[in-house]
């Protein structure tokens, strides 16, 4: 149920190549997006810039590949952080809840520790961002319960560990984790629920391409991000997709998902736990039709 909602009034613009709002990143909430491929870091950082600056992006979930030099990292960061743009850690995998699969956690948390305290305020992280998907862990058929309870376990450790880094943590969850229970030491409940609790925040997966849809899918989640003073992200889908035609905005293309995510936003705005809207993902987004 909605709760009071703080009038807001604001403008959208569509002029092409931007995503829509004609006020400031800061003033429009959270507009999100995950960059899968960091190595266009090395092949084209003032492309990339240039790109999440004409959309307006002020928050960026940056995959993490420690193949890539750390000054590459700090460069970019230093770069979009003048943008005003926060920049979290991203990494995750369903192999992640396998046994021994937290080891994952620990090399991330090992790399970042090193990197943060190399860097200056200006091009360090400014959160971690988990993209895990246990689902998709052959676990998840044959024993359920055990996967789950995996995947709390992995994200106590990384909260724990987020924390001796004084780093905010999140999480992806689709948005059918309201209708996954567990009962184990953790207690009992739903995913959602455990989730938005345990972490900082959320982006839902509510890959959808209709305003009706997306708010009818996230109104569970988004209640529990209010109830416990939590943030959520709701994200959307732009690449091509074979699960149906509902799915992602790539068919429609950018002018139609603006306008629905502009639905949205006007009827989530001021409800608490709302924090805005994340666009799957940097790669799509940038060929997407007009």
């Amino acid at each position: 149920m909605k709760k009071l909602v703080i009038s807001v009034v604001v403008f959208f613009s569509f002029f092409a190549g931007g995503f829509g709002w004609n006020v400031k990143a800061s003033e429009a909430g959270t507009l999100a997006t995950w960059l899968w491929n960091p190595w266009k870091l090395v092949n084209d950082e003032s492309g990339t810039l240039a790109f999440l600056e004409g959309k307006h992006v002020n928050k960026v979930y940056l995959q993490i590949d420690r193949d890539i030099p750390l000054t590459v990292y700090r460069s970019f960061i230093e770069k979009a952080s003048a943008q005003g743009m926060k920049i979290y850690a991203l990494d995750g995998g369903p192999n992640w809840v396998a046994p021994k699969g937290d080891r994952n956690v620990d090399q991330l948390m090992n790399w970042l520790k090193t990197y943060q305290n190399g860097s200056s305020s200006q091009q360090q992280f400014a959160g971690v961002h988990l993209d895990v998907e246990p689902y998709l862990y052959s676990g998840w058929s044959t024993n359920q319960a055990a996967t789950v309870k995996s995947y709390q376990s992995l994200l106590v450790k990384a909260k724990n560990s987020a924390v001796s880094l004084t780093l905010p943590l999140e999480a992806d969850i689709p948005f059918w984790f309201d209708g996954t229970s567990y009962k184990n030491t953790f207690g009992k409940g739903t995913l959602a629920e455990w989730v938005i609790a345990n972490t900082n925040g959320v982006t839902i997966m509510a890959y959808r391409d209709s305003a009706t849809m997306i708010i009818d899918l996230v109104k569970n989640e988004i209640a529990l991000a209010g109830k416990y003073n939590k943030q959520l992200v709701i994200g959307v889908e732009t690449g091509q997709t074979d699960e149906g035609g509902a799915i992602s905005f790539f068919e429609e293309g950018e002018a139609y998902m603006n306008q629905e995510l502009s639905k949205v936003k006007s009827f989530y705005t001021g409800t608490p736990g709302y924090s805005g809207v994340a666009v799957h993902h940097f790669g799509s987004w940038e060929i997407m039709k007009p």
